[in-house]
């Protein structure tokens, strides 16, 4: 082939990605979400994706492939073809699985892009209503007095929940038994049932039982107070002081996928991020919008990975 036919063919086959990418998308999107239903990380999954389908007039469908911290969806897109038709809503799981385990079946700096920053919201430190644990000091002062009588849920081992648990011990030197779950969902039932003594739930999740008296939230774990319970102090406000852990939530596309269609993605979810409409919708649930470009959402990403593997280490926790 003569350079110059060469050439032309490079131009045609860019001219065609280029308007696959303003034309995207032309059939259903499927959006993998690495816990299970009623996480707050499907929650927040399910409003993007129905804001995108209503945005790109196809059906976003949204496929909870659960287990492994998240892994078992993770590796299901970094698998697939990076055309865009397979995303991954994942919570800052991503971030903390190369510390956690020994032996991922993807790298997660090379096996994915990173697309959009959704959003974040911080966790809610919750007992049961009946507890004589009516404050963060009570509870501090409960694990010092008992070491190791006291139980402490979390999603499972080397979730943000437990991170953030891990990160109050190291912080406070409370002495607690870690009890992992399957999810958020099953601690909750345990935190009410009383078979469990508190939990750092995702307050999407938790906000309902706290509204409705059947969980007693002691603090929240961002640095400021969330507005949907303006009572409610956060950890350091209680007393511990510095201490800030927030759940995030973004976007991922397996590598390989075209910029400009990345480019396209994250613009849409962008849009969508900055619409009244979304916006209410999260606040509803104590969480906040992030837009940010795929270059800071990459570099972000980077330096969670770093803090996580960070406390990771520090706590002990053993690869698994």
């Amino acid at each position: 082939m003569k350079m110059t036919s060469m050439f032309a063919a490079a131009l045609l086959a860019v001219s065609a990605v280029a308007a696959d990418a303003q034309n995207f998308p032309t059939k259903p999107v499927h959006m993998y979400i690495g816990f299970p239903a009623g996480t707050s990380t499907d929650i927040l999954a399910r409003v993007l994706a129905q804001r995108l389908g209503d945005m790109w007039g196809q059906n976003v469908v949204s496929d909870n492939r659960a287990g492994a911290g998240s892994s078992i969806a993770a590796t299901a897109v970094a698998k697939s073809t990076p055309d865009g038709y397979t995303l991954l809503f994942n919570s800052s799981a991503q971030s903390i699985n190369p510390a956690l385990y020994a032996k991922l079946p993807y790298d997660t700096l090379k096996d994915f892009v990173e697309i959009a920053m959704v959003a974040s919201q911080p966790n809610i430190l919750v007992v049961n209503p009946s507890s004589s644990i009516k404050s963060v000091a009570d509870l501090i002062a409960e694990a010092k007095a008992k070491p190791g009588q006291i139980n402490f849920g979390s999603a499972g081992v080397g979730t943000g929940t437990h991170l953030n648990l891990e990160k109050f011990k190291l912080m406070t030197g409370a002495n607690v038994t870690h009890v992992p779950y399957k999810g958020t969902p099953e601690v909750v039932t345990d935190i009410i049932g009383g078979r469990t003594t508190a939990y750092f739930a995702p307050i999407t999740a938790a906000l309902p039982f706290v509204q409705s008296g059947k969980l007693r939230a002691l603090a929240v774990s961002g640095a400021k107070r969330s507005a949907q319970v303006p009572d409610v102090p956060t950890v350091a406000e209680a007393g511990v002081k510095g201490f800030e852990f927030l759940l995030w939530f973004g976007v991922w596309g397996p590598s390989g996928m075209p910029a400009n269609l990345v480019s396209k993605i994250a613009s849409d979810i962008n849009k969508v991020l900055a619409s009244a409409e979304l916006r209410e919708q999260y606040a509803k649930m104590s969480t906040e919008p992030l837009p940010m470009t795929t270059a800071e959402f990459a570099k972000f990403v980077r330096k969670e990975i770093d803090e996580n593997g960070r406390i990771i280490r520090a706590a002990g926790i053993q690869p698994q």
